[in-house]
This record gives C-alpha cells, sequence and structure tokens, in this order.
C-alpha cells in the first residue's frame, strides 16, 4: 500500500488526544449528597467492570476514528502493475471513437455508436477536473486536433455523428500520437473505442510510441448477414449514344449463409434501365452483367441498387460516365490522304476524321484528340517528333506508319525521340504474320473463340526493326524470326503502336484484310481513357479529369444539393488533378463546375472494406502492438470508470478510510448514549 499525500501521515500524533482523555478524566466530578452510602459501594462494585469496558471502547473507537481520518487525507491506494504515481500528474487523454458505418448496428442498449460515446464518457469522468482530453473520430478533423476541458469534451461528444470513412489502426495511433507527443511534463493514454473490424489492422506490428500507453475498448457487435455491392464496371470503355451498354455488377456476400436471389437494379438518371437476381454464397462473390441501351449524348448519373436488410449502407453505388456523341481523329499525313484510312472510319459516324499534311500541323490542337495517326514518317522533322513525344507522354495514342521507301532516317529519328525499337533496314522478302497476340486489349473480344489456321496478313515491304532494351514494348503481330510487325509501347501516360508496314497495297495487304478493322476501330477506343465511373470516400485523395485551363481568378467547384466542395487544383502531364483529401463526406454525385457549366460528373461511395462484419479478437489486437502499453478492454455491460481508474491509480482506499472514520465516530456516540442509559438505570434501581 502506498500514500498519495504521505505527509499528512504526521497527523496521526492527534491520536495521542484520546489517550490523554483515557488517562486524565477532564470531567468534573460532582458532588452528590446521600443519607446512607452502604448501597452506594454495592452499586459501585457492580458497575466498575461496566465503566471500564466502555472506556476502552470509547477510547478505541476514537483512536481509530482519528486515525482513518487521517489515512483518508493522505489518500492510501494498492498501486496496479503499471507506474500508478505518473498518473497522479496531470493527464493527457486522447478518445478515439470509431464512428464508421459498422458502428451503427444495434446492441440491446441502443446502436454502437451510441454505446461507443457512453464509454467515452464514463472514460472522462475517471480522470480529475484539471486533465485535459482530446476527442477523434474517423473524419480528422482539424477541430479535432486540439485538447479540450471535461465541459468542452462533452459537448463535443455529443455532436458525433456517422461518418462514411473508414480508419486504419495505425492511422489512428498515428493522428493521436501526433497531438499527445506535443504535452511535455504529463502523462499521455490514447483510448481507441471500437468494434474493431479486421479490416483495422496491419499485416506488421503498428509503430507506436513508448511514451503513450494505449487501451482498446472493445465493443461487442452481433453477428450480423450482410451482403454488398463491391464494384461495377463496364465491358466496353466506351460510351456511344444510342447504342447497348453491358454493365457488371459484383455482389459480395459477407456472411456464412448463402444468399438466393438477391434483387439488383440499376438506374440511369433516375430511370430504372435493367434488373437482375444473383445467388451468392457464403463468403464469396459473384457477378451478373446487365444490359441496357438508349443513353443521350452527355453526363449520365446511374446507381445500382440491392435489397439486404439490416446492414443498408453498401446496398447502393453510384457510378458516372459521359456518353460520347462522336469521336474525333487526327490523321497526319507526309503525302496524300490515305483513302484506306477514311473509309474504315467513314463507315462509323460515330467517328470524325480530320487530315492534316505533316507540314500543316497545329500542335496547340493536338490534346483535343485522343488518337493520332501517322501516315509516312519520312519526311517528319525533329520539332514534330519532339511534339509527339509530349502529346504521347500527356497520355496520347499515337499509331506510326512507315512510308514505301528505303530511306529510314526521319523514322529512326523519330523513334528514337520516342523511346521505341529503331529500324535498321528495310526488307523485301514477302513474309507472313505468324503470331498475333489475342490476349492483348486490341483483339480481346474480337473473336468469340480463337481461331485456327486463320489467313494472318502478309507484308512485302516492310522495315525492320532492332529491339531496344529501354523499349516497353509488346508484341501485338510479328513475323517469323519473331520480328515486329505491330507492336505498342507504353510512353509517359501514353501509348505508341509502331507498325513495320505502310498503309498501302505495295507494302502489305493489311489494308484489306479482316485484322485492318479491328485494329483500327479498337486502337481508337483505347485511347479513350475515361476517367473511374466512381471514387472512395477516405481512399481516394483526388480524381483527374481532362486538362482544364483556368483564368487566374476562376475555381472550380464539386456541388450537389447537400454540399459544396471546393478542390485544389493541380496541372499534371496527362490531364487535370482535382485534390480532395477529406472535404467529400458524403456518398453520391457531385456536379464539377466552371462557373455554371458543367465540366463533369463524380461520383463517390463509401469504403466497401467496412462492409465485411468479421471481428478481431484480444489477441489479434494485442499482436498488432510491439510493446507492453496496450491493455484490451471488454467492458459488456459493466460501467468503464472504475476499470480506468483502478488502471490508473490502482485500488483507492481513501474512501473506504472516511468511510470508516464515520462509522467509529457514529459508533462512539451509540457507546456513549447506551452507556449513559444503562447507568442511570443502576442509580435508579440502587435507591
Amino acid at each position: 500500500m502506498r500514500f498519495l499525500f504521505p505527509g499528512f501521515l504526521f497527523a496521526l500524533i492527534t491520536v495521542i488526544i484520546p489517550i490523554l482523555i483515557h488517562l486524565f478524566n477532564f470531567r468534573r466530578l460532582k458532588r452528590v449528597y446521600f443519607s446512607n452510602v452502604s448501597f452506594l459501594k454495592a452499586i459501585e462494585q457492580k458497575s466498575s467492570s461496566a465503566r471500564k469496558l466502555k472506556r476502552l471502547l470509547l477510547l478505541a473507537v476514537r483512536m481509530l476514528a482519528l486515525i482513518f481520518l487521517v489515512l483518508a487525507f493522505a489518500r492510501p491506494y494498492i498501486p496496479s502493475s503499471s507506474d500508478s504515481t505518473s498518473a497522479f500528474r496531470q493527464q493527457v487523454v486522447s478518445i478515439y471513437i470509431d464512428n464508421s458505418y459498422s458502428m451503427e448496428l444495434l446492441t440491446r442498449e441502443g446502436n454502437l455508436l451510441e454505446e461507443a460515446k457512453r464509454r467515452a464518457r464514463e472514460i472522462a469522468s475517471a480522470y480529475d477536473i484539471n486533465d485535459k482530453y482530446q476527442l477523434l473520430t474517423n473524419d480528422f478533423e482539424g477541430r479535432h486536433q486540439r485538447l479540450l476541458n471535461y465541459e468542452d469534451f462533452i459537448s463535443a461528444l455529443d455532436a458525433v455523428k456517422v461518418s462514411g470513412v473508414r480508419r486504419t489502426l495505425q492511422q489512428v495511433i498515428n493522428r493521436q500520437t501526433d497531438l499527445l507527443l506535443q504535452q511535455t511534463g504529463s502523462e499521455k493514454t490514447a483510448f481507441l473505442i471500437s468494434d474493431f473490424q479486421t479490416n483495422m489492422l496491419s499485416r506488421a506490428r503498428l509503430n507506436e510510441d513508448s511514451a503513450i500507453s494505449c487501451r482498446l475498448v472493445k465493443l461487442e457487435a452481433a453477428p450480423q448477414p450482410n451482403i454488398s455491392i463491391d464494384s461495377a464496371w463496364f465491358v466496353s470503355p466506351v460510351h456511344k449514344s444510342g447504342e447497348s451498354e453491358k454493365l457488371v455488377v459484383r455482389l459480395k456476400n459477407n456472411s456464412d449463409r448463402k444468399a438466393e436471389n438477391v434483387p439488383v437494379k440499376v438506374m440511369v438518371d433516375r430511370r430504372q434501365k435493367a434488373i437482375g437476381a444473383v445467388t451468392v454464397p457464403a463468403r464469396s462473390a459473384r457477378r451478373d452483367t446487365l444490359s441496357f441501351s438508349g443513353l443521350a449524348a452527355g453526363w449520365r448519373r446511374g446507381t445500382v441498387t440491392i435489397t439486404d436488410y439490416p446492414v443498408t449502407f453498401d446496398d447502393r453505388l453510384f457510378f458516372s460516365f459521359y456518353v460520347r456523341p462522336s469521336m474525333s481523329l487526327l490523321v497526319i499525313n507526309s503525302g496524300e490522304q490515305n483513302p484506306y484510312v477514311n473509309a474504315v472510319y467513314a463507315a462509323k459516324p460515330f467517328f470524325r476524321v480530320d487530315n492534316v499534311h505533316l507540314g500543316n500541323i497545329n500542335y496547340s490542337s493536338l490534346s483535343s484528340y485522343p488518337l493520332i495517326i501517322l501516315n509516312g514518317a519520312d519526311k517528319i522533322s525533329e520539332g514534330a517528333s519532339q511534339q509527339l513525344k509530349i502529346y504521347v507522354q500527356n497520355g496520347g495514342s499515337l499509331m506510326v506508319f512507315p512510308s514505301v521507301t528505303e530511306d529510314i532516317s526521319a523514322l529512326k529519328m523519330l523513334t528514337q525521340t520516342l523511346g521505341t525499337d529503331i529500324p535498321e533496314a528495310t526488307g523485301m522478302q514477302p513474309l507472313k504474320v505468324n503470331y498475333v497476340n489475342y490476349q492483348h486489349p486490341l483483339f480481346r473480344g474480337v473473336f468469340e473463340k480463337i481461331p485456327r489456321n486463320v489467313d494472318l496478313p502478309a507484308a512485302l515491304k516492310y522495315v525492320l526493326y532492332k529491339r531496344s532494351g529501354r523499349a516497353a514494348g509488346s508484341p501485338l503481330m510479328e513475323l517469323p524470326g519473331r520480328r515486329p510487325f505491330l507492336s505498342q509501347y507504353t510512353v509517359g501516360n501514353g501509348y505508341v503502336y509502331l507498325s513495320a508496314a505502310a498503309l498501302t497495297e505495295e507494302a502489305a495487304n493489311l489494308v484489306r484484310h479482316s485484322f485492318f478493322v479491328p485494329v483500327m476501330y479498337q486502337s481508337a477506343f483505347l485511347s479513350l481513357r475515361d476517367k473511374a465511373l466512381s471514387s472512395t470516400i477516405g481512399k481516394d485523395s483526388y480524381i483527374e479529369i481532362n486538362r482544364i485551363t483556368l483564368p487566374g481568378n476562376q475555381i472550380l467547384k464539386l456541388k450537389n444539393e447537400k454540399a459544396e466542395v471546393i478542390p485544389d487544383v493541380r496541372q499534371t502531364a496527362g490531364g487535370t488533378r482535382l485534390f480532395i483529401a477529406d472535404q467529400i463526406r458524403e456518398a453520391g454525385q457531385y456536379n464539377l463546375l466552371k462557373g455554371d457549366s458543367l465540366v463533369a460528373v463524380s461520383s463517390f461511395n463509401d469504403d466497401r472494406e467496412e462492409s465485411d462484419l468479421s471481428y478481431a479478437s484480444e489477441k489479434d489486437l494485442l499482436q498488432q502492438f510491439s510493446g507492453n502499453k496496450a491493455e484490451v478492454f471488454s467492458p459488456g455491460r459493466a460501467p468503464l470508470k472504475n476499470t480506468v481508474k483502478a488502471v490508473n491509480y490502482g485500488v483507492q482506499l481513501w474512501k473506504l478510510c472516511l468511510i470508516l472514520a464515520l462509522i467509529f465516530l457514529a459508533a462512539e456516540i451509540l457507546l456513549l448514549k447506551f452507556y449513559g442509559r444503562r447507568e442511570g438505570e443502576r442509580l435508579q434501581q440502587g435507591t
């Protein structure tokens, strides 16, 4: 046993006071006249032993009352296993409340979030009035990076609401550590109140500071079945007005029970476009492809919904996409326009082809074309090569078809600038393509099944390329001897398609071959790299769009019916990035506005990792920490206040001492009344 204020123990000297009273009876004697004192001798002999017992009992209770009163002021306690003396310094307490969607699950006393707030109040009440508190939630708001007194802490606690943001244990501890380490000369404690889903844990041990005690309050949630919409994507990246669309929806069963015929509904612009039903085995995922059509050009807003109770926060997925009325292509000709290129794209009204001579290129407009086709490279200049390289690095796609000539110097300069394979000679011996990479996106989906003994293109006049070690090329078609016929290269954020043959019948029969149409169409479609259908709240810190030029005083805004956000705009090589950080808090669809003009529509969804309602055990949590300053509390229904006090201060005994002092004072009063009455009765009987 130890004492918080041992100086008060000097007051035990007051115990001598009742002893002196006992030894020197300060009560004045009263003289009583009797006619015959023989009766008094008999009474005195009978009551002398009782008086001695009374005096000893009074002495004992008076001494004990004083002793326990002094001990109460000295604050005795039985220390816990930790260093309890430091607990009596000023405390700085950081309390994290998990306010993610999983905390909406119901318990016997409400939902988990309300229980977490109640536990936070109990923790705060276990500390002294001069201690300071930090309230932290998943939102990581700036106002939560300051210390509060008890009243302000309780007020801030009442304002905590459910959020779509999810945090890991390491993120939470890092945030708490940032503030706590700034407080010198105080005892630092971090509380984390959560249901502790397994997705909060890290594979590696946490990096926590040894100066901070971590205490995890694990709330028990009843197991709940849950089906979630995991993701959705289109089969084709190109959306054309009036044509059919195929949307793939992936559902995930996060429970141990099979879910049969889960209804799925697709809405576009608040109109139902497709419905389906999916059976998902336990702890598995299944896909369903839903088809619809009849979309007008422009930005379209879609939602996928399912019906699943009682967990509903992941039953809706927002997505947005752009339906193109047309696609513009640029063909740069070193000579005359190519009739085969014009013919293949003229067959589809969706394509709009602009032809320009190599000497009349408007370089400022190159970025407006997703695909540029270079028809002949025998006259290209070094300046034009540099501009095309910049175009590709910024995300454009370039198809290079050489000229039917033996002079390959200009082509060599172009390929060196782009960083692709370099031509070393020309070939005149007729060769036939003997390899096609059917797994490449350029050919994926073109054939229902891979054909056997298919008639492949043949080359008559072609360029022989020397493979460069620095070129990251993927062969699409090859000639015998693994000579490239058509290859794709990644250059910066874009792609270069390099052909060995010119777009003429004199060079190869590709322009009249069945492969020509899918090669030209697919390369155009693959150049359309639209933005993602949606972003994840709390995980995606920025969204990327096509390059936007803003005047000095103009801003972009993300806006819907409930919120308005001004993102941080930064220009990159591939476009414009909008950094949103933690400004988006609610799932939904937001219009990106430049003034009053609609630039794009962005969709945001809650993190689907929150859908897996699997929880970490106490052992799993302790294994996350490398030190020995972490404790896990599983309070159940018991109040947490006394548990926290016991950990902080050990077992406190001052209240018990004060109660015992009062008991002994009451015993003294009772003894005085009881023995006083008995002595009076004896005197009456004696007379």
